[in-house]
């Protein structure tokens, strides 16, 4: 089983049962996917530092990951995750970790 494969299980199963989904990931690719929004928090103190709708029909498809809005969404959350380092008042090894670790999205 892949993740790729994971992911389409995933939104299958939200699809079927109508359910409100928190998911955390620390991949943006994944976030960008899955979400209809992605939230991405800085660390110490954690804060949000972007809100990101994801404005693509569903159900998604390989086409949808292949294709220049999808990239578009990934950039403009990485950007957002580089500031969140930059901004954050204790520069650490582990800053960028830790705003990777707060990206997530609701489905």
């Amino acid at each position: 089983m892949t993740r790729s494969k994971l992911n389409s299980d995933l939104l299958d199963l939200w699809r079927q049962k109508q359910w409100t989904v928190v998911f955390v990931t620390h991949n943006i690719y994944e976030a960008v996917y899955l979400s209809n929004r992605v939230v991405v928090m800085a660390a110490r103190p954690g804060r949000v530092v972007a809100d990101v709708a994801i404005e693509a029909a569903y159900p998604r498809t390989e086409e949808f990951r292949t294709s220049p809005l999808f990239n578009e969404y990934c950039r403009q959350i990485s950007h957002s995750l580089a500031q969140a380092v930059k901004s954050s008042p204790e520069e650490t090894p582990d800053t960028c970790a830790d705003a990777m670790t707060d990206v997530f999205h609701v489905a």
